[in-house]
């Protein structure tokens, strides 16, 4: 099933996710929707409070970029309770994000390209690893999401301040995008 994603301004969006254990109902069916829904949505990344579900789940689909980024060919991975657990500051990348939860902005935003990260599969096996690369940005953008953060949090206060009408427009439902989406009711 085809979930609607929340829109900026949505009170889930800012709140610090729970971890979940193996018995969290109908897990399963939540994150087939979730794949159905980053599908729909042509993204590459959708954490659950995006869905309104406040809760360490997020998928990751980068076959899309496959052809580009050959290493990425076939990948499509389930995050259970991921955690960040260090930061590799010695080496920086600045590129351009785009958020599901932010429809028409962009901005570039300056990422460390490895990161330390534990999490579970969708079998619940833990994982312990360093990421690096495109994958450690996407785990970073999307993982932010479950800490209640969002990539325009990483922006200068100049930028910020040049989009803030942007961020406005969303909180206020108007904005155009080609999938199902929840804006904020006022």
């Amino acid at each position: 099933m085809i979930l609607p994603i929340y829109i900026y301004g949505q009170p889930v969006l800012r709140k610090v996710a729970e971890d979940i254990t193996p018995d969290y109902p109908q897990l399963k069916e939540l994150i087939e929707d979730m794949w159905e829904t980053l599908a729909d949505s042509e993204g590459i990344g959708l954490a659950a409070p995006q869905i309104g579900r406040p809760i360490r789940l997020s998928v990751i689909d980068l076959d899309v970029l496959g052809e580009d980024m050959p290493q990425y060919k076939g990948f499509r991975q389930v995050y259970i309770n991921p955690h960040i657990v260090e930061y590799d500051d010695s080496n920086t990348d600045t590129s351009e994000e785009g958020c599901l939860s932010l429809p028409a902005i962009h901005e570039k935003v300056t990422r460390p390209t490895r990161i330390h990260v534990t999490w579970q599969d969708k079998d619940f096996v833990e994982h312990d690893e360093w990421i690096e690369g495109y994958l450690a940005r996407v785990m970073q953008h999307e993982f932010d999401h479950l800490d209640g953060k969002m990539f325009v949090d990483h922006l200068s206060p100049l930028r910020k301040q040049l989009i803030k009408n942007k961020l406005k427009s969303l909180t206020m439902g108007r904005y155009r995008c080609g999938y199902k989406t929840k804006p904020l009711k006022r």
